[in-house]
């Protein structure tokens, strides 16, 4: 199963205290977690500010490492229409904790994974 990771994603080990791999593993069992290059880039901007976002940016940049990185072709305007463009084409689920995003994918039946109450991930399906 190919889960696609977004920004926030991989902020959440920061700012929920969670180990998102670990929590994916317990879910799904055996996944190929996937960032596109374009979030990594998202994170490195936002890693070069200060304040807590910018302290989970950077530590997202270090999850980051643990996913297979891959390119959207697509010229969605935002981020956020990237992965949504590349988890159709790809057949993938998403993590992610953007309302926005969320509603959008399960809008075109994409699974969404987020986190529940804090503390655990749960699937979402449209």
């Amino acid at each position: 199963m190919k889960v696609l990771l977004d920004t926030n994603a991989l902020m959440m080990p920061v700012q929920f205290r969670i180990d998102l791999f670990d929590e994916l593993r317990s879910l799904l069992g055996r996944h190929e977690p996937l960032v596109l290059r374009d979030v990594v880039h998202e994170l490195e901007g936002l890693a070069r500010g200060s304040g807590n976002d910018a302290a989970a940016a950077r530590a997202g940049l270090i999850f980051a490492e643990r996913c297979t990185v891959v390119d959207d072709l697509s010229q969605a305007p935002s981020v956020d229409d990237r992965v949504a463009a590349y988890a159709v084409a790809g057949g993938c689920m998403v993590v992610t904790n953007d309302r926005r995003l969320r509603d959008t994918l399960l809008a075109v039946g994409v699974p969404v994974i987020t986190l529940r109450n804090r503390k655990k991930l749960e699937i979402l399906r449209g």
